[in-house]
C-alpha cells in the first residue's frame, strides 16, 4: 500500500530572498541534521538572464534503522536524488527528490516548494509532500513501511526548525535584507516576446485547481483554502505531522469528491481522532455522517428546530458557563427526568431532535470558546447528576431509545464530549451501566468520572474541573442554575393511542413487551435459568387491568415444563403443587403489591446459580399474598370461573455475571470516587434484597 505525506503550508515570516540564503546554507553538509552525512552536485545550470537556477545533487542519508535490517538490506547509507529549480522571478523554488538506492525495490517520491505569501510579499510559503512504494524488500516490507514513515514524519518539522536557525545566523551576521531579482532592460524586452520554455514555472496553482472538477469550500481561493501550520496549531490545537497530513488529505478528498460546503476542519478533525487517525477508516465513518446529515436535514436543524413547551419545561438540561479549560459546560439532571413520561407526552422522535440539538449547539459553543479564549477548544464537559436515578430509569422503551441516541452521537458527534462529570450516582447506577455501556466507545469512557455520595465536593471532586462560581447551587455550589427541574410529566399530557400509534411506539413497544392474563387461582410464571452467581435480573411491567402481586423466587430444580436453556421462559403456572416453600424454593423478593396502572422497573443481583421464577398472581386483600399452589382442576375451575381477570405487559433479562463485573471493572477504571459505590453493590450482590420501584 502506498503511503502518502501532505504537510500544511508552514509561513516563515521572512522574504524569499533571505529564505533561499538560509536554505543554501543546509548544503553540502547540515550538522543539524545528523541523518543528512552530505551533498555532491551532480550537475547545474543557469538560464541567460539568470533568473532561472537549476541543480542537481546527489544527496546520502545513514539508515537509522534496527541492526537486523541493516545487515540484511547490506547497507548503512542510502543516496537519493534531488533537482532544485530556483526561479528568481517568479520568486519560487521547487524541489524534487527520489531515492537511487533500492529504486527496483522501494520508490519514495518527494516533492517541495518555497512560494511567496499570497497575502505578503515578504513571507514565504513551505510545502512539502511524500510517497512511500514498497513493492519487495527481503520479507520486512512492513518492518520498513513503519520505519520510514516514523523517521519521515519525525524530521519534517526539524526541516523547519533548521532553516530558522540559519535565518536567525543571517541577521546575527548582519545580513536582514537581500534586494529582489531584477532584469535589465533589455531583458524585460526579450521576455515581452519570449515564448514560454521548459523551465518556466507552470501555470499558478489557482488555475490548475479552477479546471478540476473538485468544489471549493464557500468559494475560498485556492491558495486561501489551504491549511497553514499557524492556523492548525490556533485553532486546531497540536497535531503531529502525520495527523496534519491525514487532515490535509481527508480535506482535499472532500473537495474534490463531495459538491457545496464540506465539513469544517475541526469537524473532520474529530471523525480522524474517532478512528486513531485511520484514513481509510475516518474517511468511511465521516462519509456515512454526512450522508446522515443530509438525510434529515441536520445542517439546517437549529433553525427548524423549536422544542415544544412540555420539553422545555420537563426536560432537566440546560447549558451553565463554562469548565476551567473554557469547554462548554453542559448539565443533565437525569435523575429527575420522568424519561417515561417524557416518551409518552412528546415521542422518542422529538427527544432525539432535542440531544441533536443540543449537540449541534455544543459544536457552535466550541467555534465561539475557540474565539474567545484564543485557544482551540473542539470539545464540551457535561455533568450528569444522577440523584434521584432508580428502578423506573429502567423502563425497557426508554433504555431502547437512550441506546439509539448513544449510537446516533457516536456515530455523528464523535469527539465532542470531553469529558463526562457523573456526581451523586446510585447503587442502582451499575446496572443500568451494564445495558449502555456495550454502546460507548472505549474512547468515550476514557473521559468519565464519576463520583458516588459527596464525594465531589472534597479535593479530587468538581473543583478540579469546575470554577466554584460555575458549580450549580443544588451541587452545593454558588451558581444559580437555570436548568428545569424536571419531574413527573402529567398523564393529561401523554398522547393518544393514536398519536402514539402515528409515531409507530404502539409497534416499537409491542416488539418489547409480552402480554399475560392472569386469573384468580392461575398466577403467571416466568422461569430463568442462571448458569453463574452474581448475574442480574432485571423487569419491567405494566399493570393494564387489576391488581397483582409480584415475587421473585429461587429454585435449584427446573420446572417439568421449562426448557433446559438458560434465558427467561414462560408457561403459564410452573410451580410444582408439591412443592413445598422453603424446602423445594425460597423467595429472595418480598412480595409487592401492584396497583392498576402502575409500571414497576426492578432488578435482582442473584447470589446462587439455579432457576429464578417471576410470578404476577391476582391480588386478594383478604388472603395471604403467598403463592397458593392449586391443583389441575382448582386451576382449570378458576380458568372458567368469573372470576376477576388481570392484564399485564412484562418484559425481563439477564445480564451475565461477566458482563456485569466486566462493566462494574470498566467503572472502576475510571478515575473517580467511584470505590464507595462498587463496595456498595458488591455487597448488595450477596444479600436478597427489594429492588422495585413503582414508577407510574
Amino acid at each position: 500500500m502506498v503511503q502518502k505525506y501532505q504537510s500544511p503550508v508552514r509561513v516563515y515570516k521572512y522574504p524569499f530572498e533571505l529564505v533561499m540564503a538560509a536554505y543554501e546554507k543546509r548544503f553540502p553538509t547540515c550538522p543539524q541534521i545528523p541523518v543528512f552525512l552530505g551533498s555532491e552536485v551532480l550537475h547545474e545550470s543557469r538560464s541567460a538572464d539568470g533568473a532561472v537556477h537549476v541543480v542537481e545533487r546527489s544527496c546520502r542519508l545513514r539508515v537509522d534503522a534496527p541492526r537486523l535490517l541493516r545487515k540484511v538490506a547490506g547497507v548503512d547509507h542510502v543516496v537519493f536524488l534531488q533537482k532544485n529549480v530556483l526561479n528568481w522571478r517568479e520568486r519560487t523554488l521547487h524541489i524534487e527528490a527520489h531515492n537511487e538506492t533500492f529504486a527496483s525495490r522501494v520508490v519514495v517520491n518527494e516533492n517541495c516548494s518555497y512560494t511567496v505569501h499570497p497575502e505578503n510579499e515578504d513571507w514565504t510559503c513551505f510545502e512539502q509532500s511524500a510517497s512511500l512504494d514498497i513493492r519487495s524488500f527481503f520479507g520486512f516490507e512492513n518492518a520498513l513501511e513503519k520505519i520510514a514513515m516514523k523517521q519521515y514524519t519525525a524530521n519534517v518539522k526539524r526541516g523547519k526548525e533548521v532553516i530558522e536557525h540559519y535565518l536567525h545566523e543571517l541577521i546575527s551576521q548582519g545580513t536582514s535584507y537581500l534586494p529582489r531579482w531584477t532584469p535589465t532592460p533589455v531583458q524585460e524586452e526579450e521576455d515581452t516576446h519570449r515564448q514560454p520554455g521548459p523551465q518556466d514555472p507552470s501555470p499558478p496553482e489557482g488555475e490548475a485547481i479552477s479546471s478540476t472538477p473538485g468544489p471549493a469550500l464557500e468559494d475560498v481561493s485556492s491558495d486561501g483554502d489551504k491549511l497553514d501550520a499557524d492556523y492548525i496549531e490556533r485553532c486546531l490545537g497540536h497535531l503531529t505531522p502525520m495527523q496534519e497530513s491525514c487532515l490535509i488529505q481527508l480535506r482535499h478528498w472532500l473537495q474534490e469528491t463531495h459538491r457545496g460546503k464540506i465539513p469544517k476542519d475541526q469537524h473532520i478533525l474529530r471523525f480522524l481522532r474517532a478512528r486513531d487517525f485511520h484514513l481509510d477508516k475516518a474517511r468511511e465513518m465521516l462519509c456515512q455522517s454526512l450522508s446522515w446529515r443530509k438525510q434529515h436535514q441536520v445542517d439546517l436543524l437549529l433553525q427548524t428546530w423549536r422544542p415544544p413547551a412540555l420539553l422545555e419545561e420537563f426536560y432537566a438540561g440546560g447549558w451553565h458557563y463554562q469548565d476551567i479549560d473554557g469547554r462548554p459546560l453542559y448539565i443533565l439532571r437525569l435523575g429527575q427526568m420522568d424519561t417515561k413520561g417524557l416518551m409518552k407526552a412528546v415521542g422518542e422522535e422529538a427527544l432525539l431532535q432535542h440531544v441533536l440539538s443540543v449537540n449541534e449547539e455544543g459544536q457552535k459553543r466550541c467555534e465561539g470558546n475557540t474565539r474567545q479564549f484564543g485557544r482551540p477548544i473542539s470539545s464540551w464537559t457535561c455533568l450528569l447528576d444522577l440523584e434521584g436515578l432508580s428502578m423506573r430509569h429502567l423502563w425497557r422503551p426508554g433504555v431502547k431509545a437512550l441506546l439509539r441516541m448513544i449510537e446516533v452521537v457516536e456515530d455523528n458527534y464523535p469527539e465532542t464530549l470531553g469529558r463526562l462529570l457523573i456526581v451523586r450516582a446510585p447503587r442502582v447506577f451499575p446496572v443500568l451501566w451494564t445495558l449502555i455501556s456495550p454502546f460507548i466507545s472505549e474512547n468515550t469512557r476514557r473521559k468519565f468520572l464519576i463520583y458516588s455520595g459527596s464525594d465531589y465536593q472534597g479535593p479530587g471532586g468538581l473543583v478540579d474541573y469546575l470554577d466554584r462560581d460555575v458549580i450549580p447551587d443544588f451541587l452545593g455550589g454558588d451558581s444559580v442554575c437555570n436548568v428545569p427541574e424536571g419531574g413527573l410529566v402529567p398523564k393529561s399530557l401523554y398522547l393518544t393511542e393514536e398519536e402514539q400509534d402515528q409515531a409507530d411506539q404502539l409497534r416499537q413497544w409491542s416488539e418489547t413487551y409480552h402480554s399475560a392474563s392472569v386469573f384468580r387461582g392461575a398466577p403467571h410464571e416466568v422461569a430463568v435459568e442462571i448458569l453463574e452467581g452474581e448475574s442480574v435480573i432485571t423487569w419491567d411491567f405494566d399493570i393494564l387491568r387489576g391488581d397483582m402481586v409480584f415475587s421473585l423466587y429461587h429454585t435449584k430444580q427446573m420446572p417439568k415444563t421449562g426448557s433446559r436453556e438458560p434465558g427467561p421462559r414462560t408457561s403459564g403456572q410452573l410451580i410444582d403443587k408439591g412443592w413445598v416453600l422453603g424446602t423445594d424454593y425460597s423467595r429472595v423478593e418480598a412480595p409487592l403489591v401492584c396497583r392498576e396502572g402502575e409500571s414497576i422497573q426492578g432488578s435482582h443481583v442473584t447470589r446462587w446459580p439455579g432457576v429464578y421464577l417471576l410470578q404476577w398472581q391476582v391480588h386478594s386483600p383478604l388472603g395471604s399474598v403467598a403463592c397458593s399452589l392449586l391443583g389441575v382442576d382448582d386451576v382449570l375451575t378458576a380458568l372458567h370461573s368469573p372470576g376477576p381477570k388481570c392484564k399485564l405487559l412484562y418484559y425481563c433479562e439477564v445480564l451475565a455475571s461477566e458482563d456485569f463485573r466486566g462493566s462494574m471493572s470498566s467503572l472502576e477504571s475510571c478515575t473517580s470516587g467511584f470505590s464507595q459505590l462498587s463496595a456498595a453493590t458488591s455487597s448488595s450482590s450477596s444479600q436478597s434484597h427489594r429492588s422495585s420501584l413503582v414508577s407510574r
